[in-house]
């Protein structure tokens, strides 16, 4: 095999589990304002340093929460025409369904992509 085709090894069970709070810290978001886009932004700026795998987890939870951040800004606007109502609650689903999915390879030390993402942080 070439070097390019090595399995990268399995990162520590302690930055598994950092990685997996960069997403599942999303979920601030039911209890406070803006939850959602400070959790994985605070907890990537404070543990990025710690290991490759949560700086590039922690940059990917919270690229999808400003995707979904401004998806639910755009549905707010088209609830003027009763579309947004049903495009909120089909973005607020995958948005919880594709974190917990985001959280859980990340423990596994699976590098997870969101679809659909707009990666502004690079």
């Amino acid at each position: 095999m070439s070097d390019s085709q090595l399995p990268l090894p399995t990162p520590s069970q302690e930055v598994r589990q950092w990685a997996m709070l960069c997403h599942f810290a999303a979920f601030l978001g039911m209890w406070f304002p803006f939850g959602n886009l400070l959790g994985p932004l605070i907890l990537w700026q404070v543990k990025r340093e710690m290991d490759p795998f949560i700086d590039d987890q922690g940059k990917e939870a919270l690229n999808f929460q400003i995707t979904v951040a401004i998806a639910s800004a755009i549905c707010y606007l088209l609830m003027f025409v009763l579309i947004g109502f049903a495009l909120l609650a089909f973005v607020l689903i995958a948005a919880l369904v594709l974190t917990i999915i985001g959280g859980l390879k990340a423990n596994q030390g699976i590098p997870y992509r969101y679809p659909f993402t707009w990666r502004l942080v690079k």
